[in-house]
């Protein structure tokens, strides 16, 4: 069924009288009188009884009447709801948070207060691709994924941060074999910094002996500040360690270091905040690189 002839059909429903409804929607009386015949061919049913000059709805006209009546509000809403959609959509940057993840979200929060209306979705998961930004890392040796559009790598080192209380913190650097009986504070091997980290000590000839392990980098963070064992901390994603009870040893065996990968993409429809939004990102990053070589 065409939508103009249920939407002719409305019309006549509602007045009961095809040369008013013909005037109504502004067509002519054959022509409107036509596309009612056509529908009810289609149908198989009479829709209308004709008596006298008069126009009364059968019981199949009256239940198309009473359905039409439902269904024709919502269609016409479709355009504006699909207006809204490409509106929200446009404004969503869509990112997937694979590495970096404390640096990502502060860089989030601070965007935000620029430009309050832009809508982050972000998730962590490594098989999904349709997305604006994609923050990984290839400490593994991993090839960053896909053909981004634009691609910002920056390497990262990573430190040994200890008590300051301990035997090292007055170390200029730490091998970290060194360290082979000491308890440390981990991310766990869900996220991909614990991995890359216990691959570390792998190369060292060891497994590390753990204090406390968490797939939160926030509550591994917290520990490592209150001064309890040893932990590594990447210089850049994590930022700088204000507490003055740990100190933050440079690692030369092996040499502990990874790249970031900040991959913008072009996703259909595209953010009109994802270019923006991948620049700033990479101003941060930059600028965190610099204060932490200060």
């Amino acid at each position: 069924m065409e939508l103009q002839k249920l939407r002719y059909f409305h019309t006549v429903a509602k007045f009961q009288h095809m040369t008013r409804a013909a005037e109504h929607i502004n067509i002519a009386q054959p022509a409107l009188t036509q596309a009612i015949r056509s529908l009810e061919r289609e149908l198989g049913v009479a829709l209308f009884v004709k008596r006298g000059r008069n126009i009364f709805l059968t019981e199949f006209g009256e239940h198309l009447k009473q359905r039409l009546d439902i269904l024709l509000p919502d269609i016409d809403r479709i355009p504006l709801e699909i207006e809204q959609m490409k509106h929200q959509v446009t404004k969503t940057v869509k990112l997937n948070i694979l590495a970096a993840s404390t640096f990502v979200i502060n860089t989030i929060v601070s965007y935000r207060q620029a430009h309050p209306d832009v809508i982050f979705d972000f998730e962590q998961n490594a098989r999904q691709h349709d997305c604006d930004i994609i923050i990984s890392t290839n400490g593994l040796g991993e090839s960053p994924m896909g053909n981004p559009q634009k691609r910002f790598v920056k390497e990262e080192n990573i430190f040994l941060a200890v008590p300051g209380d301990s035997q090292y913190a007055a170390f200029p650097s730490i091998e970290l074999a060194t360290v082979k009986d000491d308890g440390f504070v981990m991310l766990s091997n869900s996220r991909m910094f614990g991995v890359i980290c216990n691959t570390f000590c792998s190369m060292a000839g060891f497994y590390p002996k753990i204090l406390f392990e968490s797939d939160s980098p926030g509550a591994v963070q917290n520990i490592i500040s209150t001064g309890t064992g040893i932990a590594f901390w990447p210089e850049y994603s994590w930022g700088s360690l204000a507490n003055q009870n740990v100190v933050l040893l440079p690692i030369t065996n092996p040499v502990c270091k990874r790249e970031l990968n900040i991959d913008l993409y072009q996703r259909v429809p595209q953010s009109e905040y994802a270019a923006d939004f991948f620049a700033f990102l990479v101003a941060q990053i930059t600028a965190n690189s610099h204060e932490s070589s200060l």
